[in-house]
């Protein structure tokens, strides 16, 4: 089995050539200062700059920085989850390479971690970006996040963050879904809390993201509001959805069939004949697909052996057994 190390820093890369060599300087002598062991992870998602270059040059000097780069550029969210992948730490760190994070605040964030949470955020209360195009789509995003997952941050996209390590390699990323860990690892029964953290302006490079990434986040978010709501139960939303507009048909196709039998009225050129066979047909649909989607997830967790609970403690005493027998 692969020794644990206290920490690992895992760093998505993107065109940063600039800021590799000062975020060497500055997180190595933060790190350092820690006095605990620890790895760098570094993870170049497909840069088209000498940010690789600069990479393995850091990589030759000291190897606790370990290099993953990708064949093209996947996005952060694959940066992170190849990074768990690969961390040995007890505690994951995730940090941006563009130094808008301070390397110092990570000492902030152990402590935190310390008092027996199992995520902590970083929180940029007084954030260096324009407020009209970054801070307040943020804001906005940060609130209906917290409201719809029950994970209340202030600041979901700060990458500065703390997992455990029971978080790190259970928590499953996809898509772009980074910024909504805390928030998929609730269902791991996990401890957040957020720390006050500093925000710096960029000094080299241009940020990768635009305003277009907030229509990304409120779609991210309601697929994460479908799987934290319904993913072991779907039949649940299909289903409910299904008997109401399947209960709506037949209640129309009954007054309609009324209307036919007992009053003798033509129905024929009736629209709404055609509304409640849709209606009807609708709701058997519904139903159904909540079933298959009920037996796929089932497949899903019998065939890879997948748990539905997760235990943080187990609390026993060996000889109970005994001394019952006894």
């Amino acid at each position: 089995m692969t020794d644990l190390l206290d920490i690992s820093v895992v760093i998505p890369v993107y065109n940063e050539e600039d800021n590799i060599p000062p975020l060497y300087d500055e997180l190595s002598a933060a790190l350092n200062e820690l006095g605990l062991s620890y790895e760098v992870i570094v993870i170049d998602d497909g840069s088209k700059d000498d940010s690789f270059n600069r990479l393995k040059a850091i990589h030759e000097k000291d190897p606790r920085w370990q290099i993953i780069s990708f064949r093209r550029n996947f996005g952060q969210t694959a940066g992170m989850a190849a990074g768990f992948e690969a961390s040995r730490g007890k505690t994951v760190i995730t940090i941006d390479a563009d130094l808008q994070n301070d390397p110092r605040d990570i000492g902030k964030i152990l402590d935190k971690m310390e008092e027996g949470y199992d995520i902590v955020s970083g929180w940029r209360v007084d954030r260096k970006e324009p407020f009209l195009s970054r801070r307040l789509p943020s804001i906005t995003a940060n609130k209906l996040i917290s409201r719809t997952t029950g994970v209340h941050l202030h600041d979901y996209g700060c990458t500065l963050k703390a997992y455990d390590r029971f978080v790190a390699k259970n928590v499953k990323l996809y898509g772009e879904l980074h910024r909504f860990i805390p928030a998929l690892s609730s269902q791991l029964g996990v401890k957040v809390a957020e720390v006050p953290v500093n925000d710096r302006p960029r000094l080299h490079g241009s940020s990768k993201y635009g305003i277009n990434r907030t229509f990304k986040v409120f779609l991210d978010l309601i697929a994460v509001s479908f799987y934290l709501s319904y993913f072991n139960r779907p039949l649940y939303v299909f289903g409910s959805f299904g008997m109401i507009v399947g209960t709506i048909g037949g209640v129309i196709l009954g007054y309609l069939g009324f209307v036919r039998l007992v009053l003798l009225q033509d129905i024929g050129d009736r629209p709404l004949l055609m509304l409640g066979i849709l209606l009807a047909v609708l709701g058997v649909q519904m139903v159904t697909t909540g079933l298959i989607a009920d037996m796929v997830m089932r497949t899903y967790h019998e065939s890879q052996n997948k748990p539905i609970y997760h235990v943080r403690e187990h609390l026993s005493d060996e000889n109970v057994a005994e001394k019952v027998e006894a």
